[in-house]
Parts: structure tokens; sequence; C-alpha cells
């Protein structure tokens, strides 16, 4: 793997690792995003902190990364689809950067995902 695939394996990893840890962090704030048809919101913002932090890490230290990868953009997009776009579809602008974020990042994923297959 070159230099610019392990910035770029770096670049995609680490702010996962940071966006697990803000579940931790802010979880009363992150609870209200989760859909009021879904009970448990604490417990599935634990644990997604929890997913988001271990695909993080198994990015950075190459540890079945194509499986991480594939669940990690599964992940990404339902959070896209139930969390983001009934908020965007309002009116939330807020809502609206974070459905495009996460499906970019669901599509760095699945590109992440196909080069370790290769590799």
């Amino acid at each position: 793997m070159n230099l610019i695939s392990n910035i770029g394996r770096f670049l995609f990893a680490i702010p996962m690792v940071i966006f697990g840890v803000f579940h931790f962090v802010n979880t009363r704030t992150l609870q209200n995003v989760v859909p009021s048809f879904i009970p448990g919101q604490t417990f599935w913002v634990y644990l997604t902190g929890a997913a988001l932090m271990a695909a993080g890490i198994s990015i950075l230290i190459k540890k079945q990364v194509q499986l991480i990868s594939l669940l990690l953009a599964l992940m990404l997009l339902v959070f896209a689809l139930f969390v983001h776009l009934p908020l965007a579809l309002n009116g939330d602008q807020l809502a609206s950067s974070s459905l495009l974020k996460d499906i970019a990042l669901a599509g760095g994923a699945l590109v992440l995902g196909n080069y370790f297959k290769n590799n």
C-alpha cells in the first residue's frame, strides 16, 4: 500500500473513531436524533458509538477492512435514510448536511472495502 493510500485510510478511519467518542460524550443530545418509533434510544446511541469506534480502529490496524467497510457503509446508509432524510425533507438544513455527509462516507467506505478486496 503506498503512502497516499495510507494517508487516505487514516483520514477516513480517525474521524470514525472520533464520531464514536462523540456518541458517548453527547449521548443526551444524540438520543433526540434516534427516531421515536425505535425504543431504547440510549442503547442505540451507545451501540452506534461503539460500532463507529470499532470500525475506525479496525481500518487503522487493517483487520477485516473489507467486511468492516461494508458494514460501516450499511450503517451510514441506515443513518442517512432513517435519521437524516426525514428531517431533511422537513427543511432541516443541518440534517441535509448530515444526510449528504453520511452518503459520502458510505461511498468512501465501499471504495475502501473494495480496495482491500484486491490487496
